[in-house]
Formats: C-alpha cells, structure tokens, sequence
C-alpha cells in the first residue's frame, strides 16, 4: 500500500466528451447518409453539416448508423437494430452491462441529443483535476502502467460510502484486480508532474464519478493491480 495527499483541484459537468468527434469521424458519418463529397466541406462546418445529414433520417434509423459507424466490428446488426430503438429513452452509457462499450454509446448519443434537439436522453460526464503527493517518489512509480485501477481506488475514498462505485466494485476497490478501471476513466492525461507528486486531468462518466465533486483534501491509500504473472 502507498499512502497520498489527494486534492480535487477543479470539477466539471460536460455534455460532450472533449476530442470525442474528428474531422475524419464527421465524414464518414456523411458518407454513411450518402453525402458525395465530404472532403470538400470547410472544417469549421463539417460538425453542422453531419448533424443536419442525420436530421433527414428518421431518429432510429440515425442512431443506427452512427451505432453502426462506432460499433461495427462489435455489434451485429441485430443489436444495433435493437439498441438504436433503446437510445431514444434509455442511457446507454450507464445502463448497458457492458462497460467497454459505454463511451462509445456517451458519443453517440451526444452527437444525436444535439442534432435532434434534445430527442434523445442527455448525457452528462465529469471532467475535474486531482493532485497526488506522495511520501516518496518511488510510490508514484504505480502510476507508470494502467493507472486507472490506482486512481480509482483513491478517488473512491474520498466519495461517500453509499456511492455507486463503492456499492458495485468493493472488491476490486479492496484487491489488486480492477479490470473494468478503464472503461470507467475514459480519459486520464498526467501533468505537472514533480518528483512526489502528479496531477491526473481525468474525464468519465457522472454515473460513476459526480460524487467526487464533494471531495476536498484527504489521505488516501492505494495499490496497484497485480496480474497473474506477478502472483505466480
């Protein structure tokens, strides 16, 4: 276990997620509603131009194509089919048992609430900065590699105990094994980085971690995963 200051520096509620959408993404969306020549929209109009191309469709039938442009070597047409019905009323980033998926349904359905006005649910995310001191430089060594198992395990502490991540992850919370710590920090950028401490700027979902919000100054203690390897 290594002991840490943890400090929330900021905290933010976001409705898109931040680089989510690419030029080169937008395109292919036009693409995929039979626009000819996308190349050939300015940059700075391709995000209106794509969302007006998914206007034309009905709603289903574009949440199925942007479904299928995200998930196609995921999904089978059956399930998109299925799920692009279920975006209307359901979040899908929250709901969906599976986790890995639940950033790519975050982006599809911000692109679609805001093309449609707000027809779909409206997604929210929490973007915020922590700052991580240690007792030595050697403990922030565990932030070299799958950082996220660690960081959780801080950010949990400072959260209340009835908290959604406390309630369904105990156990990895408590263990050396949090494979799903990915996918739920979807974006963790290290910065000002010193010799005993780091600030993470961290983006994820506000069904796991809007509790964080709260959180102040506090010590915490973490540990890495270990993976099979390291146990035999």
């Amino acid at each position: 276990m290594h002991n840490f200051t943890v400090e929330r520096l900021t905290f933010d509620t976001l409705t898109e997620l931040p680089n989510s959408w690419q030029p080169a993404d937008y395109k292919a969306i036009l693409r995929k509603t039979g626009y000819d020549n996308p190349d050939e929209i300015a940059a700075d109009e391709l995000t209106a131009m794509a969302q007006m191309a998914l206007t034309d469709l009905e709603p289903t039938e574009a949440a199925q194509l942007v479904l299928e442009y995200l998930f196609e070597d995921q999904l089978s047409s059956g399930q998109i089919e299925n799920l692009a019905h279920q975006m209307l009323t359901e979040k899908l980033w929250e709901e969906n048992p599976e986790l890995d998926q639940h950033e790519g349904f975050f982006k599809a359905t911000q692109l679609l609430y805001t093309a449609y006005n707000g027809k779909f649910p409206r997604a929210e995310a929490v973007q915020f900065q922590v700052q991580l001191t240690a007792e030595n430089s050697e403990a922030l060594a565990l932030f070299d590699t799958a950082p996220e198992a660690p960081l959780l395990r801080l950010l949990a502490q400072g959260m209340p105990d009835n908290t959604l991540l406390k309630r369904l992850f105990h156990e990895q919370l408590d263990g050396t094994s949090f494979p799903e710590a990915p996918n739920i920090i979807w974006q963790l950028t290290p910065s000002q980085k010193t010799a005993t401490s780091v600030v993470f700027e961290a983006v994820s979902s506000a069904y796991w971690l809007d509790d964080f919000k709260y959180a102040d100054t506090y010590q915490a203690a973490t540990q890495p995963d270990v993976t099979p390897e390291e146990v035999a």
